[in-house]
């Protein structure tokens, strides 16, 4: 299933590129310009299903300057959700972002894992996010949400509140890479001050559960997160 489609705008090519590459890793489909007057064209041609879900875009920009491209999306009546990228970290640009429409304001420097958590957290807020299932399974592992019940290999495991939340995000995301921080702003609600220990004792905790026969479904990435998949040897 294709991921939700991104509009990447600043005119930082480097910068673009690493952003685009991150937002693709994660799973979105990312188009990138590097202008507002650019930006302000690629929405008013999308047609359709073809327009983003999701505008990032860099305040400091070399024609039009983001806050002017939020103002004229919103004066064209075009409520695509914005997450303004900014130096400028100044009370009165916040409000000014948020003011003209904007849903919510990341200022540089900024870590990738955060901005890919802000901008689930944007397009959740939206109620564009991936449409979620009741049914969910990888190999022989299910999760029957409506019964709130979960087997491996026809056998039922007993799950605390919070392990099943993080076996049900895990599998949400099956396949893809997630990040201690987006874990702790959607398990644990936390606002990236969260204490990434307490997901590694979590994912220890899910493997002695669901993870004690073979295929093991369950894996680090070092350095970046955890990814539930079935790899095949």
């Amino acid at each position: 299933m294709s991921g939700e489609h991104l509009l990447l705008v600043d005119d930082e090519d480097n910068l673009r590129s690493m952003l685009e590459a991150a937002l693709r890793h994660n799973g979105f489909r990312v188009a990138s310009v590097p202008t507002g007057r650019a930006a302000l064209d690629a929405v008013a041609g999308a047609d359709g299903d073809d327009g983003p879900d999701l505008v990032v875009l860099d305040v400091m920009l070399p024609d039009l300057d983001g806050f002017e491209v939020c103002r004229r999306l919103r004066s064209d009546g075009l409520r695509t959700p914005v997450l303004f990228l900014t130096a400028r970290d100044g009370t009165e640009d916040k409000v000014r972002g948020l003011t003209l429409g904007g849903d919510d304001y990341l200022v540089k420097p900024f870590s990738l894992e955060e901005l890919v958590a802000r901008v689930h957290a944007v397009l959740r807020r939206a109620g564009l996010a991936r449409e979620e299932t009741s049914l969910l399974a990888c190999a022989d592992l299910e999760m029957d949400d409506d019964a709130h019940r979960v087997t491996r290999a026809g056998v039922d495991v007993s799950l605390s509140p919070t392990e099943y939340s993080l076996l049900r995000y895990l599998l949400l995301n099956q396949g893809r890479v997630v990040s201690k921080p987006q874990i702790l702003d959607r398990v644990w609600q936390y606002d990236f001050g969260g204490d990434g220990g307490v997901v590694e004792t979590y994912i220890g905790y899910l493997r002695r559960k669901v993870d004690t026969v073979e295929p093991r479904l369950i894996h680090t990435i070092r350095g970046v997160g955890y990814t539930l998949r079935h790899q095949s040897t």
